[in-house]
């Protein structure tokens, strides 16, 4: 008997395999445009956002390619921000959440402290002519929001002894210091090191941050 099956022995062939692979497929090269997009804005981060021509290159695919899988320019940034939102959740877990208050606050320094400096460029790139795209605000404000739960529960013991307008007001000031445009200041125009960036967060924060109870841990 041949090795080969006759052709009525053989499986039919399964269509959904062969879908499923050009899906992923299709996925993985999504991927590699928005990492192209992403590696550019990184290396460039004081030029104009890069064009259809300068991602292909950098994916190692077709302008044509592009617009197969993202209708427009702005699409892709808003998967970039995605993308870069979902990676940096992954790369900052919260730590020392049960810890004394200088314990906690220098682990959420340095937390932030390290988002911001991987995500400085992504982030002038998300509020260029951030007018022309809804879905780019929506993204900003999530990033916000996601800053602000991080404080709430890494701040929990000291924040939740003041009443809901003054803790509303206290969050505020934490997320307006630790913003990300904050961390670029402290590392451009002041020319801190990261060291130094974190000592003048952990500083301010101290000092904004209320009392912690009796009860909680303080050293």
């Amino acid at each position: 008997m041949s090795w080969i099956d006759p052709p009525s022995r053989r499986p039919a062939p399964s269509k959904t395999i062969r879908v499923d692979g050009r899906r992923l497929r299709s996925e993985r090269t999504k991927q590699l445009i928005v990492e192209a997009y992403l590696a550019l804005i990184r290396e460039n981060p004081q030029t104009p956002l890069p064009t259809a021509a300068e991602i292909a290159a950098r994916a190692g695919y077709s302008v044509r390619s592009i617009f197969e899988r993202f209708p427009d320019l702005h699409t892709l940034r808003v998967a970039a921000a995605d993308y870069a939102l979902a990676h940096a959740a992954a790369l900052a877990p919260a730590r020392d959440v049960d810890g004394h208050r200088a314990t906690r606050i220098k682990s959420h320094v340095e937390t932030r402290a390290g988002t911001c400096e991987r995500g400085i460029s992504l982030w002038r790139s998300l509020v260029f002519n951030i007018d022309e795209n809804d879905d780019l605000k929506v993204r900003i404000k999530l990033a916000r929001d996601r800053t602000i739960e991080r404080m709430e529960l890494m701040y929990r013991p000291e924040l939740s002894a003041l009443p809901a307008t003054e803790r509303r007001a206290v969050l505020i000031a934490l997320e307006a210091i630790t913003d990300i445009e904050s961390w670029a200041r402290l590392r451009g125009f002041y020319g801190l090191s990261f060291v130094e960036g974190c000592a003048a967060w952990i500083s301010a924060v101290d000092r904004i941050l209320p009392s912690t109870p009796m009860d909680a841990p303080v050293l």
